[in-house]
C-alpha cells in the first residue's frame, strides 16, 4: 500500500475544495489534469454538466460561482486506491451554496468518483471526477424570514 500517495491524493481533493470555496483559480486550476473529465451534475442547474478540459472546468466554476455566490464542500471518508502512477477514490461529500443574487440556499450530499494520475512534474492531479447526489434541497431565503448572512467573505 502506498500511503504517501494515498495522503496526496487526500491533500489534493482538499485543496481542490478549499480552492474552489476559496475561489483561488489558479490554485483549482493546478489540481486539475489539462484533460480532465469532469462530469457535475445538480438539479438546481438543470442539467448535467460536462466538460473535458482544465480550461473549460476553471472557466466555468470561475463564472458561476462569482463574488454573489458562497460555498463550502465538505469531503470525507475517501477510499484511495492506488496503481503506480494513476489512482481512484469515492468521496462522501457535502456542499452548501448560498445564492445571494438569487436569494436561495442550496444543501446537498453524494459521492464523488474521482481518478487520479500523477503527471510528469510529480503532481497528483484530478484526471476524472463526477458525483452522484444523495439529495440536493433548496430554499428561498424569502420564504425564511429570520435568515440572516452575517458574514460574507466577498461582500
Amino acid at each position: 500500500m502506498d500511503l504517501v500517495a494515498i495522503e496526496e491524493i487526500r491533500q489534493l481533493k482538499y485543496r481542490y475544495f478549499r480552492s474552489l470555496d476559496n475561489k483561488e483559480w489558479e490554485a483549482f486550476g493546478d489540481c486539475l489534469a489539462t484533460d480532465v473529465k469532469a462530469r457535475y451534475g445538480t438539479k438546481a442547474m438543470g442539467k448535467p454538466l460536462h466538460f473535458d478540459t482544465r480550461e473549460e472546468v476553471v472557466a466555468y466554476m470561475q463564472k458561476n460561482t462569482n463574488q454573489s455566490v458562497v460555498t463550502m464542500h465538505v469531503a470525507q471518508h475517501p477510499e484511495i486506491t492506488v496503481d503506480g502512477d494513476t489512482a481512484t477514490a469515492s468521496w462522501a461529500f457535502e456542499d452548501t451554496v448560498i445564492a445571494t443574487e438569487f436569494n436561495c440556499l442550496i444543501r446537498g450530499a453524494g459521492y464523488y468518483k474521482d481518478s487520479y494520475r500523477k503527471d510528469a512534474d510529480g503532481k497528483w492531479r484530478i484526471a476524472g471526477t463526477e458525483y452522484e447526489r444523495i439529495y440536493e434541497a433548496m430554499t428561498s431565503l424569502a420564504d425564511t424570514p429570520s435568515f440572516k448572512l452575517l458574514a460574507n467573505k466577498w461582500a
